[in-house]
């Protein structure tokens, strides 16, 4: 007997089982009742469900209460698509004779088939089977059949057990090592996952079956190296169904073979399964490869088909950020606000594209949004703090500000705002205060270096000034301030470098477009995320 979940069709699961119900009936009685139920069998696996139907419904007047007839009519009525009634007539043989073997085997089926459609289904058909081996420790199909449920609800060890009830022989087979190899994964068990895994591979005829049952294990499990060798071997004697191209792409992904990855989830695509789920996923692929272009025009192809999701305009608008499209990244997280007001994450990053526009004062309501609806993230009083710091509202940054300085997490960034806007008001000696202890923070700070330069420059400190503005660049060759204050400070001091940082800054200014990067650092986001 070959077992295997899921089945192909019903019909070989309940012709299967058919087994144990005539060996029930042949014990019971000969002749005409056993004659009755051969010829319902053979009716049923021509598919010739109404004289069936017909003979069954003459044979149960002639034969009443009898469990053989009653495990016909739920083969029947499972053939036929009946779960419902399907499982009432199994049930009624069980009634009748309690360890009928085949009824229980044949309605463990039957809830295993309707999984999709009962989620209390898959335990239902657990408990069947422990009703089996309650009585027959050893029952190959429904140790088997617990294995394998088991493994999909994630309960590897109790699967494991119920394995090693079986024969020796079935062990050796594909599908019993299909349940040991995803078993050992989910276990974080390396040395008997590869030990499981290589015998499976040294049989010939090992199935897409055997692979699908293993997955859940294999991925539970980080072995994203064992779906990609067990799908190439597969790929190499035919052809992937869909789901298993689907399944190789996304483990190609996980391995880092990003080429490849897109490669297969492409063919998934192309072979009938466009959808904004797998165009999403490409975007992710390509995103991964640094090919942001390609990126925006799966999104936008994903955007065509599902233009009210929220989640796709913020996808968008973020990729658009490492491309330095900054107005066409807030358009994007506009329509996601708009779709989505009580989002915190398009709000927050609604709120950060805002900040670099002409009036930064429009940024406020969204952070002031966001910290409303995550009051509990420390880093959102930050945010609030240096939107206000960039609409010169110094008075109504510094409180939101000083309390960000207290949290460990903001307390470098709010000690720069702090010290930036004492600085912008004159209050020099509470910016070099505020300043350091940025510096104390992160040394690297370019921002806080740069100001610092600054604040030396107002001093007319000037060795100190470039100092300061030269660690700066060092960080940051390309930091707007630092090099206008490096031209600045020439200027004043009359300096042969002049030009040279002149033209330095002209080229800055020609390429220059601000990005939110302090503020996307303040509360991490990322494309392709649910937020």
């Amino acid at each position: 007997m070959r077992w295997h979940w899921p089945l192909p069709t019903l019909t070989s699961a309940f012709i299967v089982s058919l087994a144990f119900a005539f060996a029930y009936s042949e014990q019971a009685a000969q002749g005409d009742r056993d004659q009755r139920i051969l010829s319902i069998q053979q009716l049923i696996e021509r598919r010739d469900l109404t004289e069936a139907r017909r003979l069954l419904a003459e044979s149960a007047k002639r034969f009443p209460g009898d469990a053989g007839f009653e495990n016909l009519s739920g083969v029947i009525e499972a053939q036929d698509g009946n779960y419902a009634a399907a499982e009432t007539s199994f049930r009624r043989a069980i009634q009748r004779q309690p360890k009928f073997t085949g009824a229980y085997l044949n309605l463990g089926r039957v809830y295993q088939e309707n999984s999709t459609s009962d989620p209390q289904a898959r335990s239902k058909a657990l408990d069947i089977y422990r009703a089996v081996l309650a009585y027959d420790p050893g029952n190959a199909e429904a140790n088997y059949q617990s294995a394998a449920l088991l493994l999909q609800k994630g309960e590897y060890q109790p699967s494991l057990t119920r394995l090693f009830h079986l024969p020796a022989a079935t062990q050796r087979g594909s599908q019993a090592l299909s349940v040991l190899c995803a078993d050992y994964a989910g276990l974080r068990d390396r040395k008997h996952t590869d030990e499981a895994f290589a015998r499976l591979l040294a049989i010939p005829d090992f199935s897409e079956l055997d692979v699908e049952q293993m997955l859940p294990g294999l991925q539970a499990g980080k072995r994203d190296d064992l779906v990609v060798s067990v799908l190439e071997q597969l790929q190499r004697r035919q052809s992937l169904s869909p789901a298993m191209l689907h399944n190789l792409g996304l483990a190609y992904e996980a391995s880092g073979k990003l080429s490849a990855a897109r490669a297969s989830l492409e063919q998934f695509v192309t072979a009938g399964h466009l959808s904004v789920v797998s165009l999403q996923e490409l975007a992710r692929v390509a995103y991964e490869q640094k090919d942001y272009r390609g990126s925006l025009g799966y999104l936008a192809h994903a955007r065509d088909l599902e233009p009210e999701n929220a989640s796709i305009h913020y996808s968008f608008g973020m990729v658009c950020l490492d491309l330095n499209l900054l107005a066409e990244a807030r358009n994007s997280f506009e329509k996601a606000v708009k779709i989505a007001p009580e989002n915190p994450s398009y709000n927050y990053a609604m709120g950060a594209t805002s900040a670099f526009r002409r009036d930064p004062e429009e940024a406020v309501p969204y952070f002031e949004k966001y910290l409303k609806l995550k009051p509990q993230d420390p880093r959102a009083k930050l945010a609030l703090g240096a939107a206000l710091f960039r609409s010169k509202d110094y008075g109504a940054a510094t409180p939101w500000l000083s309390e960000a300085a207290q949290i460990p997490e903001t307390a470098t960034a709010a000690h720069y705002y702090l010290g930036s806007a004492a600085l912008r008001e004159g209050r020099l000696d509470e910016a070099a205060n505020e300043l350091q202890l940025a510096l104390n923070g992160n040394p690297k700070y370019a921002d806080a270096l740069a100001d610092f330069g600054w604040y030396y420059l107002i001093q007319k400190q000037y060795v100190q000034a470039e100092k300061q503005l030269r660690r700066a660049l060092d960080v940051d060759p390309d930091h707007f301030a630092a090099n206008f204050y490096l031209l600045t400070l020439y200027a004043r001091t009359g300096d042969s470098r002049r030009q040279a940082q002149a033209e330095r800054y002209d080229e800055l200014q020609k390429l220059r477009e601000e990005k939110s990067q302090e503020f996307l650092r303040m509360v991490e986001v990322h494309p392709f995320e649910t937020p």
